[in-house]
């Protein structure tokens, strides 16, 4: 028993990834699944997509490692975070599909919590922005209108909970019903002051407080997976949302370490120790990691659209064929060009929060062709990325602490979009050798728990650098691309 499988569910795929004693990724498995668009800001998700790729995916790794399951030690499982899914208690058949991080439906009723003045009330429990990301109002809705769902909720028939919590009840067999404290604090239900679910949002939100699941640390015992799944009983001892485990996996276990996940959106963390700090601009304030019942806590700037836009360059442009084809697009662009694209398309994240607004491009010429597209798309994320490490420096400044930026993710891979991200926030970029650090994270969070693998210092020490960007932009080109991307952000928003 010298193996960790990790399990890496994401928005658009789920990967299980095998790692030796030594934190070595073995052997792999991925697979696509279906995304769903009923309406205009409406995402979702099949649960039973979610299951198979997992449950797939896992069996696959294992065969391709030419391991049996008895040599597996754990399990962890690292998540899209907000995500919600609600099922029945008995059959776990889900009552609707799973409505998405990225789902806006409920934008209206967010906006009379705010204007009914509890937006505060809610800040000061949860350390998130009322807003349609995350997964309260997710949840009222499927009450709301689906049909039964109400009735059956209030009579104890029904389940909440992020994937995380869904897989686990799967895994087991129905035997637990749990989530960890990152993915509870997603959810905006959550104090996280208090460590426990809050009665009183709950009591707002009119959600029956039995359909939550119990709230553990990121390594625990979370059960086991079922034998007849994989040919042998193997314990679930850690979760964390996928920020969060890049965060672990990252080792940002200092305060002032900072790291910044680039798949679908872009998620950057700032580890600010056992005390939740309260932004100033809006950003969100959440658990980085729990241990021991001790939580430390992170400013967490949230970007929709990251990864997402180069695949918007795939398949609704099509003007490449795959991901990689933007670097070298990119470089061919016409240096006289200036194209900013906004990739709005589920309105704004960090630090604007605006829901309603959608994408737009700027600065076309005649002779703006894909080279431009994918240049814009590429520095769109280094804007952003700009944008939430400016409202961190505002929020959290410690003298003698200068935040470290790591970077992880698909996206990461890409040295264009790095070298530029580095000219933009004008600070060195570190990219680790290892690429996949949320599962990374996951996988150390069981692996710690049961022993294989080392405490949170001696595993800091292994991470290694494969490669650092440094900036190469004159200061007043700075200056005036950023000013460029600011007006572009105004207009953007005022349409």
């Amino acid at each position: 028993m010298t193996h960790i499988l990790a399990i890496d569910q994401g928005t658009t795929s789920t990967r299980a990834i095998l790692f030796d004693k030594n934190m070595k990724p073995v052997a792999s498995a991925q697979e696509e699944f279906r995304q769903i668009f009923p309406n205009s800001g409406w995402v979702e998700h099949d649960p039973a997509d979610l299951w198979a790729t997992t449950a797939g995916t896992c069996r696959a790794a294992i065969e391709r490692a030419g391991l049996s399951s008895r040599e597996v030690t754990a399990i962890g499982i690292t998540n899209q975070r907000e995500t919600t899914i609600v099922w029945n208690a008995k059959t776990g058949a889900p009552v609707y599909n799973a409505i998405v991080w990225q789902d806006r439906r409920t934008a209206e009723y967010c906006r009379s919590l705010r204007d009914s003045g509890q937006g505060d009330m809610i800040a000061d429990r949860t350390g998130l922005l009322v807003d349609p990301y995350f997964s309260g109002t997710k949840l009222r809705w499927i009450l709301e209108n689906v049909e039964g769902a109400r009735e059956a909720a209030e009579n104890g028939e029904l389940l909440f909970g992020t994937v995380d919590c869904y897989l686990i009840w799967k895994l087991t067999g129905g035997k637990v019903h749990a989530t960890d404290a990152t993915n509870a604090a997603r959810t905006m239900l959550y104090d996280i002051r208090k460590g426990r679910w809050s009665s009183t949002i709950c009591e707002l939100l009119d959600i029956p407080m039995e359909m939550l699941p119990e709230v553990k640390d990121c390594a625990a015992d979370f059960g086991s997976a079922r034998a007849d799944l994989f040919g042998h009983e193997i314990p679930i001892c850690g979760v964390a949302g996928d920020q969060q485990a890049a965060t672990v996996g990252q080792a940002c276990f200092k305060p002032g370490m900072l790291k910044s996940t680039y798949g679908t959106g872009c998620f950057a963390l700032l580890n600010t120790g056992e005390t939740p700090v309260v932004s100033k601009n809006r950003l969100l304030t959440t658990i980085a990691y729990q241990l021991d019942g001790k939580p430390t806590y992170a400013l967490e700037g949230s970007i929709f659209v990251a990864g997402a836009v180069v695949q918007w360059l795939r398949d609704g442009l099509q003007i490449i064929k795959d991901a990689a084809a933007t670097q070298a697009l990119a470089m061919e662009a016409d240096d006289n060009q200036d194209v900013i694209l906004v990739p709005a398309f589920v309105g704004l994240g960090a630090p604007y929060w605006n829901p309603d607004c959608r994408g737009a491009v700027f600065g076309l010429t005649r002779g703006s062709g894909p080279a431009e597209m994918a240049r814009a798309a590429l520095q769109s994320v280094g804007f952003q990325t700009r944008d939430l490490l400016d409202a961190m420096s505002a929020d959290w400044q410690v003298d003698g602490v200068q935040p470290t930026l790591r970077v992880d993710g698909g996206m990461s891979a890409n040295d264009f979009a790095m070298q530029f991200l580095s000219d933009i926030i004008a600070a060195p970029v570190d990219r680790p050798k290892v690429l996949e650090t949320t599962a990374l994270g996951a996988a150390w969070l069981a692996g710690m728990h049961v022993g294989l693998y080392p405490d949170q210092e001696t595993f800091a020490k292994g991470w290694a650098l494969d490669k650092q960007f440094t900036p190469d932009m004159k200061e007043d080109q700075r200056k005036a691309k950023y000013a460029g991307w600011k007006k572009a952000i105004d207009a953007t928003m005022s349409v």
